[in-house]
């Protein structure tokens, strides 16, 4: 994927906030398990609004990116303790983390805040829950897609970022 470039995700996407990351590093490197689809993963920075409907089954309400610069700390050893493929949320990542996902051919993709409900009708069905207990926004929420977007790719596997070039370019006086 190209840097700048508009895509739309079809197929598998977790969801994960501050907790989510926490217990998931902190179960594997006790040797715990974790759940499967962490490896891999489309990792969205969001924490949805749920409704669980009569027959046991969710439906995602609103589901707006968090400001990602939250997992700063925790999403270099994220992106190589599990491979994570690629990062949705707002407002770019560190260099540390840019790092990372150079080494592991990881992307970020930028979703507009302000459009929860825009993008909650691209996660499709919800498909499970894991580690409801730390609350629905921390929970890590299980989904499948279908044209799930628009994302602009803001930092790339290459350790570009649009984020470092907007900086660059600004002016000072």
């Amino acid at each position: 994927m190209k840097l700048g470039e508009t895509v739309y995700v079809f197929g598998p996407v977790i969801t994960g906030r501050d907790e989510m990351h926490i217990r998931a590093i902190e179960r594997s490197v006790a040797g715990e398990d974790v759940p499967s689809d962490i490896e891999g993963a489309v990792l969205f920075h969001c924490g949805p609004i749920m409704v669980q409907r009569e027959d046991g089954t969710w439906a995602v309400v609103a589901a707006g990116p968090t400001t990602s610069a939250r997992m700063n700390k925790l999403e270099p050893e994220m992106i190589r303790r599990f491979g994570i493929r690629a990062i949705i949320g707002k407002g770019g990542m560190s260099k540390d983390v840019a790092e990372a996902m150079r080494e592991v051919g990881c992307v970020y993709l930028a979703a507009t805040g302000g459009a929860a409900i825009s993008l909650a009708e691209g996660l499709s069905r919800c498909t499970g829950v894991e580690w409801l207990d730390l609350g629905m926004a921390e929970a890590m929420w299980r989904f499948e897609t279908e044209r799930f977007g628009p994302l602009i790719v803001a930092m790339d596997a290459e350790g570009n970022s649009l984020y470092e070039q907007v900086a660059s370019s600004i002016v000072r006086i």
